[in-house]
């Protein structure tokens, strides 16, 4: 039994989880009620709680802007030093470097000062105001403002083709465009961006945000009644309203409170639920900063997603936290990890009651669906029920509240399609969390139990007794797996790595040796036991060298426990009676088996080889050689720390004894054809 203190410890990692989870909670109260326009109201007569203004929609406010900007007139400053300078630069290039003559500089003269009254606007600003459908803008002539038509003003480009284009027909047009009198058109009316803006600014302030006033005790909506446009921007108002009200530090701090009340009251009924029927879970630091990581990070997404409206609440795969836990532990576990992940949400999700109720019914289909994960179908097929549950859930629910088929959301479907897409993921999850935290998942022991990797292969090759003996092994320690409920896929693929130290030395195994030819003949019982002994640590050696799962050098290291290699311990006593014997020589270094599933291959490799040397296979010395076999272990204390029952250990030797039966039947012999 775990130490108070050790429990104590472990509580508070699940508070600390549940303080984390409330820091990032929505401040704001949440607003009671949901609501959706064209649907029935659910709840009870409301009344307005105190007087509050009827907030104008987002489009509402957006037309009115948008109006005030479309009528809005920019303004324009007019510089007359601009004219001023052209002509004088006109008059100077004229006197001092002839460049033109007489009547070609007087008419410039007298066509640039009309254009220059009427204004010339550059052409980006001409191009920007036509593209805006401006016909009117303010001109500012000494900060003296007055409306003008656009059409009243010239563009630099405008302008030079009218000094062209009306010139007189006696004047050479070609000594016109030689003078080159572009250079004098410059704008003299420019856009004046800061009055404008500020201009701009002071109508948009105008513009109400309310079209009325809901005073205290009036009626909104009673039970039943469909939500039209009008109540439901009353609604709306007062959610805004009820949501934006602070209230002061005061309020902050006590719906802060509540908020972690809740969640440490949830995490509480979490924490000891583990600790009651899965203390595995609760009291291993790895297990339990799995299962915390797995609540932790969707609620935090969560709250991210509906703080930020980043993203539709259904898109977030939460069935992917069942399939993980399921993979690496009991459906139970798995499901309520699920439950306790949705409770949370749903204190954030914009309809609480509806996502409660959909994440139940996935996780319900996640159980029957799941019970394990080794091949990718598996997945493909769980997504595809969880997405179909989610779906026909949501369109039960829509039916059953308002009673029309038009009142569905057909978009929920491609949230949900989405939301399949994402749990195909959780393959690629289950690698991730496989390595961070060291388990191993039913779909590495599929991949590692194939015969055709490398270590399997080379076993097969080098030492093809051993290698039989392996899977015979596995036949038994699954089929005893399977009769008391423990992992079967991990026994038979430990059972496949058990022996493969003995590659080390195949000629001194039994199982390997040519027939009349025993190298142990010639070494002492001593030497013997060490080289026997040797396959275990050297199994270890190679099992870390190729990166296998601790869980399966786990069943290397336990296979003989801290048992003798009796053969060579018992022949020793027997040629040295009476003389001490150093029993660290014929030990193997341990541990004894501390599962159940290393404890049943403990028994099925003793069994197995065992079986090897009986002279006749009948029920009876079957199953008094598996009796004695496994009541020899038990009675060594090799099966002290083993989590195994009087009723599993009946039931272990029973699947034995039927095993080792079918393994070992009888044929007929086949009658010879005689000659006639």
């Amino acid at each position: 039994m775990k130490s108070k203190k050790t429990a104590i410890q472990a509580f508070l990692y699940f508070m600390a989880t549940a303080v984390v989870i409330a820091y990032f909670f929505p401040r704001e109260g949440k607003f009671r009620y949901q609501f959706h326009e064209g649907k029935p109201w659910r709840y009870g007569l409301l009344t307005a709680p105190s007087d509050f203004p009827i907030y104008k929609s987002d489009a509402e406010l957006k037309a009115e802007r948008d109006s005030l900007q479309a009528r809005f007139r920019p303004y324009f400053r007019l510089d007359d030093r601009v004219a001023g300078q052209a002509l004088g630069n006109l008059k100077n290039d004229y006197v001092e470097h002839r460049t033109m003559s007489t009547p070609v500089w007087q008419y410039l003269t007298q066509k640039l000062s009309a254009l220059y009254a009427d204004g010339i606007i550059s052409v980006q600003d001409m191009e920007r105001m036509t593209s805006e459908h401006r016909t009117r803008l303010r001109l500012l002539r000494k900060n003296v403002s007055s409306q003008v038509d656009i059409s009243r003003f010239h563009s630099e480009k405008s302008a030079y083709e009218l000094v062209i284009n009306e010139a007189p027909e006696s004047m050479d047009k070609g000594e016109l465009r030689a003078s080159n009198f572009d250079r004098y058109l410059q704008p003299n009316v420019t856009y004046d961006a800061e009055t404008s803006d500020k201009a701009l600014e002071a109508l948009m302030q105008k513009v109400t945000l309310s079209t009325g006033i809901v005073q205290a005790g009036e009626r909104i909506v009673d039970r039943g009644e469909v939500v039209d446009a009008r109540t439901y921007n009353i609604l709306r108002s007062l959610k805004i309203v009820h949501e934006t009200k602070s209230g002061g530090n005061r309020r902050d701090a006590i719906t802060m409170l509540g908020q972690v009340i809740l969640i440490l009251g949830i995490m509480a009924c979490c924490a000891l639920y583990f600790l009651a029927f899965r203390p595995e879970l609760y009291f291993k630091r790895r297990n339990r900063f799995f299962i915390l990581v797995c609540i932790l990070v969707p609620c935090l997404l969560t709250e991210l997603c509906v703080r930020y409206d980043l993203v539709n609440i259904y898109i977030l795969p939460f069935a992917i936290i069942p399939i993980v836990v399921r993979t690496f532990f009991d459906s139970h576990s798995a499901l309520f990890t699920h439950l306790i992940t949705a409770l949370i949400c749903s204190l954030v999700a914009p309809f609480p009651h509806e996502f409660l109720l959909l994440q139940i019914m996935a996780g319900v289909v996640f159980i029957i669906s799941l019970k394990e994960l080794s091949q990718r179908s598996q997945l493909l097929r769980c997504a595809f029920l969880i997405s179909l549950a989610y779906m026909l859930g949501y369109i039960g629910l829509s039916l059953y509240q308002d009673g029309d088929f038009n009142k569905i959301d057909w978009r929920m479907g491609i949230y949900f399609g989405i939301n399949f897409v994402l749990l195909m993921f959780s393959y690629v999850l289950i690698y991730m969390m496989e390595k961070a935290f060291g388990y191993v998942s039913p779909i590495t022991l599929v991949e590692l139990s194939n015969i055709n990797t490398p270590l399997l292969k080379k076993l097969s090759e080098t030492c093809a007794g051993t290698f039989q003996h392996s899977l015979q092994v596995s036949i038994l320690a699954s089929a005893a797996s399977a009769k008391i409920g423990a992992d079967t896929q991990l026994v038979r693929t430990g059972a496949l790595y058990h022996d493969i130290g003995k590659m080390k030395n195949p000629p001194f195994f039994t199982e390997n040796q040519m027939k009349g030819i025993n190298p142990h003949r010639d070494l002492p019982f001593e030497q013997s036991a060490q080289i026997i002994i040797s396959h275990v640590t050297e199994g270890i050696k190679m099992a870390e060298k190729a990166g296998l799962p601790e869980a399966i050098v786990d069943f290397i290291r336990t296979h003989h426990g801290a048992g003798k290699a009796k053969y060579f311990y018992n022949s020793y006593c027997n040629a040295h009676p009476g003389e001490p014997v150093d029993e660290s020589l014929f030990t193997y270094p341990g541990p004894n088996p501390f599962t159940r599933e290393t404890a049943i291959l403990m028994m099925a490799d003793s069994v197995e080889a065992a079986s090897r040397s009986l002279n006749e296979y009948t029920d009876e010395t079957i199953r008094a050689l598996v009796n004695k076999i496994i009541d020899g272990q038990i009675a060594d204390g090799l099966m002290r720390n083993a989590p195994l029952t009087f009723r599993d250990i009946d039931k272990i030797k029973t699947t034995f004894v039927e095993k080792l039966k079918t393994m070992y039947h009888t044929r007929i012999s086949y009658p010879d054809l005689k000659k006639s």
